[in-house]
Protein backbone atom coordinates (compact mmCIF):
# COMPACT_ATOMS: atom_id res chain seq x y z
CA UNK A 1 0.00 0.00 0.00
CA UNK A 2 2.79 2.44 0.81
CA UNK A 3 3.90 2.63 -2.81
CA UNK A 4 0.57 4.23 -3.75
CA UNK A 5 1.49 7.34 -1.77
CA UNK A 6 1.93 10.52 -3.84
CA UNK A 7 2.23 14.25 -3.31
CA UNK A 8 -1.25 14.93 -4.69
CA UNK A 9 -2.72 12.25 -2.46
CA UNK A 10 -1.08 13.86 0.56
CA UNK A 11 -2.17 17.40 -0.34
CA UNK A 12 -5.68 16.30 -1.29
CA UNK A 13 -6.08 14.44 1.97
CA UNK A 14 -4.86 17.42 4.04
CA UNK A 15 -7.09 19.89 2.19
CA UNK A 16 -10.08 17.56 2.50
CA UNK A 17 -9.45 16.74 6.16
CA UNK A 18 -9.36 20.37 7.21
CA UNK A 19 -12.09 21.70 4.94
CA UNK A 20 -14.51 18.85 5.66
CA UNK A 21 -13.96 19.08 9.42
CA UNK A 22 -14.25 22.90 9.38
CA UNK A 23 -17.29 22.94 7.08
CA UNK A 24 -19.34 19.88 7.99
CA UNK A 25 -18.45 19.18 11.61
CA UNK A 26 -20.37 22.30 12.59
CA UNK A 27 -23.54 20.58 11.36
CA UNK A 28 -23.08 17.91 14.00
CA UNK A 29 -21.21 19.74 16.75
CA UNK A 30 -22.42 23.30 16.22
CA UNK A 31 -25.46 23.23 18.51
CA UNK A 32 -23.45 21.40 21.18
CA UNK A 33 -20.64 23.95 20.92
CA UNK A 34 -23.06 26.88 21.05
CA UNK A 35 -24.93 25.68 24.13
CA UNK A 36 -21.76 24.75 26.03
CA UNK A 37 -19.31 27.49 25.04
CA UNK A 38 -19.96 29.50 28.20
CA UNK A 39 -20.00 26.47 30.50
CA UNK A 40 -17.21 24.16 29.32
CA UNK A 41 -13.70 25.03 28.13
CA UNK A 42 -13.18 24.48 24.41
CA UNK A 43 -10.40 21.94 24.92
CA UNK A 44 -12.65 19.69 27.01
CA UNK A 45 -15.23 19.74 24.23
CA UNK A 46 -12.45 19.03 21.74
CA UNK A 47 -11.22 16.07 23.78
CA UNK A 48 -14.70 14.55 23.98
CA UNK A 49 -15.29 14.98 20.24
CA UNK A 50 -11.85 13.53 19.45
CA UNK A 51 -12.56 10.38 21.46
CA UNK A 52 -15.71 9.71 19.42
CA UNK A 53 -13.86 10.52 16.19
CA UNK A 54 -11.02 8.10 16.95
CA UNK A 55 -13.46 5.39 18.01
CA UNK A 56 -15.43 5.79 14.77
CA UNK A 57 -12.52 5.59 12.34
CA UNK A 58 -10.70 2.80 14.20
CA UNK A 59 -13.88 0.77 14.65
CA UNK A 60 -14.71 1.15 10.96
CA UNK A 61 -11.15 0.22 10.04
CA UNK A 62 -11.37 -2.90 12.22
CA UNK A 63 -14.72 -4.26 11.05
CA UNK A 64 -14.39 -3.32 7.36
CA UNK A 65 -10.94 -4.68 6.54
CA UNK A 66 -9.21 -1.33 6.66
CA UNK A 67 -12.05 0.70 5.10
CA UNK A 68 -12.78 3.73 7.30
CA UNK A 69 -15.68 4.90 5.10
CA UNK A 70 -18.11 2.15 6.19
CA UNK A 71 -18.63 1.19 2.55
CA UNK A 72 -19.70 4.63 1.34
CA UNK A 73 -17.16 4.48 -1.51
CA UNK A 74 -18.24 1.11 -2.90
CA UNK A 75 -19.47 2.86 -6.05
CA UNK A 76 -16.33 5.04 -6.35
CA UNK A 77 -13.20 2.90 -6.83
CA UNK A 78 -9.78 4.20 -5.81
CA UNK A 79 -8.04 6.25 -8.50
CA UNK A 80 -4.57 7.61 -8.94
CA UNK A 81 -4.79 11.08 -7.42
CA UNK A 82 -4.14 13.94 -9.83
CA UNK A 83 -3.85 17.68 -9.34
CA UNK A 84 -7.48 18.30 -10.25
CA UNK A 85 -8.63 15.91 -7.52
CA UNK A 86 -6.71 17.92 -4.93
CA UNK A 87 -8.20 21.18 -6.23
CA UNK A 88 -11.74 20.17 -5.18
CA UNK A 89 -11.15 20.32 -1.39
CA UNK A 90 -9.03 23.45 -1.90
CA UNK A 91 -12.06 25.16 -3.43
CA UNK A 92 -14.12 23.86 -0.52
CA UNK A 93 -11.56 25.33 1.88
CA UNK A 94 -11.86 28.75 0.24
CA UNK A 95 -15.67 28.68 0.30
CA UNK A 96 -15.60 27.60 3.94
CA UNK A 97 -13.45 30.58 4.89
CA UNK A 98 -16.11 32.96 3.57
CA UNK A 99 -18.90 31.16 5.41
CA UNK A 100 -20.66 29.30 2.60
CA UNK A 101 -22.12 25.95 3.80
CA UNK A 102 -21.47 23.97 0.63
CA UNK A 103 -21.98 20.25 0.27
CA UNK A 104 -18.65 18.52 0.71
CA UNK A 105 -20.10 15.33 -0.75
CA UNK A 106 -20.82 17.08 -4.03
CA UNK A 107 -17.76 19.29 -4.09
CA UNK A 108 -15.15 16.66 -3.17
CA UNK A 109 -16.64 13.45 -4.54
CA UNK A 110 -17.65 15.08 -7.83
CA UNK A 111 -13.98 15.04 -8.81
CA UNK A 112 -13.97 11.22 -8.51
CA UNK A 113 -17.49 10.04 -9.25
CA UNK A 114 -18.94 9.17 -12.62
CA UNK A 115 -21.83 11.27 -13.87
CA UNK A 116 -24.13 8.31 -13.10
CA UNK A 117 -23.07 8.21 -9.43
CA UNK A 118 -23.25 12.01 -9.17
CA UNK A 119 -26.83 11.90 -10.45
CA UNK A 120 -27.71 9.30 -7.80
CA UNK A 121 -26.06 11.47 -5.12
CA UNK A 122 -28.06 14.50 -6.22
CA UNK A 123 -31.39 12.65 -6.18
CA UNK A 124 -30.70 11.17 -2.75
CA UNK A 125 -29.67 14.58 -1.39
CA UNK A 126 -32.79 16.31 -2.69
CA UNK A 127 -34.92 13.62 -1.08
CA UNK A 128 -32.87 14.04 2.10
CA UNK A 129 -33.48 17.80 2.18
CA UNK A 130 -37.22 17.39 1.62
CA UNK A 131 -37.62 14.54 4.11
CA UNK A 132 -35.62 16.36 6.78
CA UNK A 133 -37.76 19.48 6.35
CA UNK A 134 -41.01 17.50 6.57
CA UNK A 135 -39.90 15.45 9.59
CA UNK A 136 -38.60 18.55 11.38
CA UNK A 137 -41.79 20.50 10.67
CA UNK A 138 -43.95 17.69 12.04
CA UNK A 139 -41.67 17.04 15.02
CA UNK A 140 -41.43 20.66 16.13
CA UNK A 141 -45.16 21.19 15.76
CA UNK A 142 -45.40 18.64 18.57
CA UNK A 143 -42.27 19.66 20.51
CA UNK A 144 -43.19 23.36 20.65
CA UNK A 145 -46.53 22.49 22.24
CA UNK A 146 -44.76 20.58 25.01
CA UNK A 147 -41.46 22.43 25.54
CA UNK A 148 -40.88 26.17 25.39
CA UNK A 149 -37.46 26.19 23.74
CA UNK A 150 -37.19 29.96 24.14
CA UNK A 151 -36.71 29.57 27.86
CA UNK A 152 -33.16 28.41 28.37
CA UNK A 153 -33.19 28.50 32.16
CA UNK A 154 -34.29 25.24 33.79
CA UNK A 155 -34.99 25.91 37.45
CA UNK A 156 -34.97 22.29 38.60
CA UNK A 157 -31.31 21.24 38.91
CA UNK A 158 -32.04 17.53 38.45
CA UNK A 159 -33.94 18.24 35.26
CA UNK A 160 -31.13 20.50 34.04
CA UNK A 161 -28.57 17.77 34.69
CA UNK A 162 -30.65 15.21 32.81
CA UNK A 163 -30.95 17.51 29.80
CA UNK A 164 -27.22 18.14 29.84
CA UNK A 165 -26.47 14.40 29.89
CA UNK A 166 -29.02 13.83 27.13
CA UNK A 167 -27.39 16.50 25.01
CA UNK A 168 -23.91 15.01 25.33
CA UNK A 169 -25.27 11.54 24.49
CA UNK A 170 -27.27 12.76 21.49
CA UNK A 171 -24.27 14.70 20.19
CA UNK A 172 -22.00 11.64 20.51
CA UNK A 173 -24.58 9.53 18.64
CA UNK A 174 -24.92 12.16 15.91
CA UNK A 175 -21.14 12.68 15.62
CA UNK A 176 -20.61 8.93 15.18
CA UNK A 177 -23.43 8.64 12.64
CA UNK A 178 -22.22 11.61 10.64
CA UNK A 179 -18.58 10.49 10.65
CA UNK A 180 -19.48 7.00 9.46
CA UNK A 181 -21.22 8.62 6.49
CA UNK A 182 -19.07 11.63 5.58
CA UNK A 183 -15.66 10.15 6.29
CA UNK A 184 -15.87 9.13 2.63
CA UNK A 185 -15.34 12.78 1.64
CA UNK A 186 -11.86 12.65 3.17
CA UNK A 187 -10.91 9.01 2.68
CA UNK A 188 -11.63 9.18 -1.06
CA UNK A 189 -8.00 10.32 -1.38
CA UNK A 190 -6.75 7.21 0.41
CA UNK A 191 -6.54 3.53 -0.53
CA UNK A 192 -9.79 1.75 0.25
CA UNK A 193 -7.89 -0.41 2.73
CA UNK A 194 -5.80 1.96 4.84
CA UNK A 195 -2.53 0.57 6.29
CA UNK A 196 -2.29 0.62 10.08
CA UNK A 197 0.76 2.91 10.07
CA UNK A 198 -1.27 5.44 8.11
CA UNK A 199 -4.09 5.26 10.64
CA UNK A 200 -1.95 6.77 13.39
CA UNK A 201 -1.04 9.73 11.19
CA UNK A 202 -4.66 10.14 10.07
CA UNK A 203 -5.83 10.12 13.70
CA UNK A 204 -3.38 12.88 14.65
CA UNK A 205 -4.27 15.02 11.62
CA UNK A 206 -8.00 14.75 12.33
CA UNK A 207 -7.53 15.63 15.99
CA UNK A 208 -5.38 18.66 15.14
CA UNK A 209 -7.84 20.09 12.60
CA UNK A 210 -10.77 19.42 14.91
CA UNK A 211 -8.94 21.20 17.73
CA UNK A 212 -8.43 24.27 15.55
CA UNK A 213 -12.14 24.29 14.70
CA UNK A 214 -13.05 24.23 18.39
CA UNK A 215 -10.49 26.92 19.15
CA UNK A 216 -12.17 29.14 16.54
CA UNK A 217 -15.59 28.29 18.06
CA UNK A 218 -16.78 26.83 14.78
CA UNK A 219 -15.72 29.71 12.56
CA UNK A 220 -18.05 31.48 10.14
CA UNK A 221 -20.17 28.40 9.37
CA UNK A 222 -21.21 28.36 13.04
CA UNK A 223 -23.18 31.57 12.43
CA UNK A 224 -25.67 29.58 10.36
CA UNK A 225 -26.42 27.46 13.42
CA UNK A 226 -26.56 30.14 16.11
CA UNK A 227 -28.78 32.51 14.11
CA UNK A 228 -31.57 29.91 14.23
CA UNK A 229 -34.13 30.11 17.02
CA UNK A 230 -32.84 28.83 20.37
CA UNK A 231 -30.01 26.66 19.04
CA UNK A 232 -27.81 27.81 21.94
CA UNK A 233 -30.29 26.32 24.41
CA UNK A 234 -29.61 22.84 25.74
CA UNK A 235 -33.07 21.45 25.00
CA UNK A 236 -33.10 22.80 21.45
CA UNK A 237 -29.58 21.53 20.80
CA UNK A 238 -30.43 18.07 22.13
CA UNK A 239 -33.58 17.70 20.05
CA UNK A 240 -31.97 19.01 16.85
CA UNK A 241 -29.06 16.58 17.21
CA UNK A 242 -31.33 13.63 17.94
CA UNK A 243 -33.67 14.20 14.99
CA UNK A 244 -30.73 14.85 12.65
CA UNK A 245 -28.95 11.68 13.80
CA UNK A 246 -31.95 9.43 13.13
CA UNK A 247 -32.49 10.95 9.67
CA UNK A 248 -28.83 10.35 8.77
CA UNK A 249 -29.01 6.83 10.17
CA UNK A 250 -32.03 6.09 7.99
CA UNK A 251 -30.27 7.19 4.81
CA UNK A 252 -27.04 5.46 5.83
CA UNK A 253 -28.89 2.15 6.11
CA UNK A 254 -30.96 2.78 2.97
CA UNK A 255 -28.04 2.34 0.53
CA UNK A 256 -24.32 3.04 0.15
CA UNK A 257 -24.68 5.99 -2.24
CA UNK A 258 -23.09 9.10 -0.64
CA UNK A 259 -25.35 12.09 -0.09
CA UNK A 260 -25.10 15.67 1.07
CA UNK A 261 -25.50 15.76 4.85
CA UNK A 262 -25.32 19.56 4.53
CA UNK A 263 -28.57 19.54 2.58
CA UNK A 264 -30.18 17.30 5.18
CA UNK A 265 -29.06 19.59 8.00
CA UNK A 266 -30.25 22.77 6.30
CA UNK A 267 -33.54 21.06 5.46
CA UNK A 268 -33.98 20.11 9.10
CA UNK A 269 -33.37 23.69 10.26
CA UNK A 270 -35.74 24.94 7.56
CA UNK A 271 -38.58 22.67 8.71
CA UNK A 272 -37.95 23.57 12.33
CA UNK A 273 -38.01 27.32 11.66
CA UNK A 274 -41.23 26.98 9.66
CA UNK A 275 -42.87 25.02 12.49
CA UNK A 276 -41.83 27.59 15.08
CA UNK A 277 -43.09 30.46 12.90
CA UNK A 278 -46.41 28.64 12.55
CA UNK A 279 -46.90 28.33 16.31
CA UNK A 280 -45.33 31.57 17.62
CA UNK A 281 -47.37 34.72 17.23
CA UNK A 282 -44.34 37.01 17.47
CA UNK A 283 -42.21 35.03 15.00
CA UNK A 284 -43.84 35.39 11.60
CA UNK A 285 -42.91 33.81 8.27
CA UNK A 286 -41.60 37.15 6.96
CA UNK A 287 -38.73 36.84 9.46
CA UNK A 288 -38.08 33.19 8.64
CA UNK A 289 -38.14 33.40 4.85
CA UNK A 290 -34.94 35.50 4.43
CA UNK A 291 -33.00 33.02 6.62
CA UNK A 292 -34.27 29.99 4.69
CA UNK A 293 -33.75 31.66 1.31
CA UNK A 294 -30.18 32.68 2.16
CA UNK A 295 -29.24 29.14 3.24
CA UNK A 296 -30.86 27.66 0.13
CA UNK A 297 -29.04 30.05 -2.22
CA UNK A 298 -25.73 29.17 -0.59
CA UNK A 299 -26.47 25.47 -1.13
CA UNK A 300 -27.24 26.12 -4.79
CA UNK A 301 -23.96 28.01 -5.15
CA UNK A 302 -22.07 25.00 -3.81
CA UNK A 303 -23.97 22.72 -6.19
CA UNK A 304 -23.15 24.92 -9.19
CA UNK A 305 -19.45 24.82 -8.28
CA UNK A 306 -19.61 21.03 -7.86
CA UNK A 307 -21.30 20.52 -11.23
CA UNK A 308 -18.72 22.82 -12.79
CA UNK A 309 -15.91 20.68 -11.39
CA UNK A 310 -17.33 17.39 -12.61
CA UNK A 311 -18.11 18.79 -16.09
CA UNK A 312 -14.60 20.25 -16.36
CA UNK A 313 -13.01 16.93 -15.41
CA UNK A 314 -15.22 14.73 -17.58
CA UNK A 315 -15.36 16.90 -20.70
CA UNK A 316 -12.29 19.16 -20.61
CA UNK A 317 -9.43 17.84 -18.45
CA UNK A 318 -9.97 14.09 -18.94
CA UNK A 319 -12.59 13.76 -21.71
CA UNK A 320 -12.44 9.95 -21.74
CA UNK A 321 -11.15 9.38 -18.25
CA UNK A 322 -14.29 8.33 -16.37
Amino acid sequence: MIETFSLWMFLGFLFAAYSVVANDSVQTLGTWMASNQNKVKWYYLWAAATIVLWFTIWWGWNINDGDITYGRLNKIPFQEIQWYHACAPLILLLLTRVGIPVSTSFLVLSAFASTFVLEKMLVKSIIGYALAAIVAYAAWNIIERIIDEKKNKITNQKVATRWSIAQWCSTAFLWYTWLSHDMANIAVFLPRSVPMEWMFIISIVFAAFLGYTFYEKGGKIQKIVIEKTGTRFVRSATLIDLVYAFILLFFKQYNDIPMSTTWVFVGLLCGRELAISTLMKDYKFKYVFPIIAKDFLKMLLGLVVSVGIVLAIHYVIVPNGL
